[in-house]
């Protein structure tokens, strides 16, 4: 406090260890200290029935195709976009491979067809998610509105092809055997693709000028075409990839479950995007991390299964969800307050 004036001084940086005050702008390093404290919580509150390696293999078999969605929302959040339509084009790829599927073998379709399928999804999703990042780019419509407008299209697409109803044989037990129940060295296929998908795109980010145009979009987009870099094509190219992501999840859903599972994915856009800002991604665009989209994918995994163990009904999981992303928004704006006036 100043004599004679009553008014507070901030501490002086000088006394604050440099290390506290790099952990302190770290998003990681507080999102692992609160999912550490969620782990201990369970394991204290259920001893013997959370944290044993039937729950991590779960916890990380049911994070998996989140993740997957996660990293390509990742991207989209760094460029301040957003994509609510993540859901309803993992449910039309999925739908979009399943009816050729069915045609062509249903559950005793060959690897050929398999193959086929698996491009078929990975198609139709960076083919829509191309279009949103077009529109996006050129009619100047908001990404809210743009990917509101995509998850009601492409799930009506999915029902008419449909009629509403899952179809029957959507999944070959090819895939099913090897991609959906199948392990290596006791780690499944499911929980491998999603690491090895994760580091790609982690790479990408960091260290290829992809990445460092979508950061750059993202904090100061006016500044990135004066320097002559073509912001429109590269949301086209960011949008697509989290169709393409979003198509692979498709895959991995149909290799999990065996079916499209059309009505079971209306909530997939809100625990994706409480990951990513959970993780740090800032919804204001310029900051994130995979990493931090990692970390965030699993506090609501390890969230809804100590929910399960320790016996509170399942509805109360979203709830859950809910408050969580609400109170990571709240932090960002904090963070982003605190660094205005720094």
């Amino acid at each position: 406090m100043t004599a004679g004036t009553g008014a507070v001084t901030d501490a002086p940086t000088g006394s604050i260890p440099q290390w506290l005050r790099r952990a302190a702008g770290v998003s990681e390093l507080w999102t692992f200290v609160i999912l550490a404290a969620l782990v201990v919580f369970f394991s204290i509150a259920a001893p013997g029935k959370f944290f044993t390696v039937f729950d991590l293999t779960q916890i990380a078999v049911n994070a998996a195709i989140y993740l997957v969605l996660g990293v390509g929302m990742t991207y989209v959040v760094i460029t301040a976009g957003i994509d609510l339509s993540i859901g309803s084009v993992l449910v039309l790829a999925a739908v979009a491979a399943a009816e050729y599927n069915i045609h062509h073998g249903g559950a005793t379709a060959s690897w050929a067809t398999v193959a086929i399928c698996v491009l078929i999804a990975l198609a139709v999703g960076t083919g829509w998610g191309a279009l949103q990042g077009a529109i996006v780019a050129t009619g100047k419509v908001p990404p809210l509105i743009v990917t509101l407008g995509g998850l009601g299209a492409a799930l009506g697409l999915a029902e008419l092809a449909t009629g509403g109803q899952d179809p029957a044989g959507a999944a070959a037990a090819n895939l099913q055997n090897s991609l959906g129940y199948g392990k290596v060295l006791g780690i499944p296929w499911l929980v491998i693709l999603a690491a090895v998908v994760t580091v790609v795109f982690g790479l990408v980010l960091g260290t290829t000028r992809f990445g460092t145009h979508t950061l750059a979009i993202g904090s100061n987009p006016d500044a990135v075409r004066r320097a002559g870099i073509g912001v429109g094509g590269h949301l086209v190219k960011v949008y697509a990839l989290m169709g393409l992501l979003a198509g692979l999840g498709a895959v991995m859903w149909l290799a999990s479950y065996g079916t499209t599972s059309i009505a079971g994915h209306s909530t997939d856009n809100l625990k994706v995007i409480t990951a990513v800002v959970l993780g740090g991604t800032s919804l204001f665009g310029g900051r994130g991390s995979v990493l931090g989209t990692v970390i965030g994918v699993f506090i609501p995994a390890v969230l809804s299964t100590g929910l399960i163990v320790i016996g509170v009904q399942q509805y109360w999981q979203d709830v859950a969800v809910g408050v969580v992303l609400v109170a990571a928004v709240y932090v960002d704006q904090m963070r982003r307050r605190t660094r205005e006036r720094s």
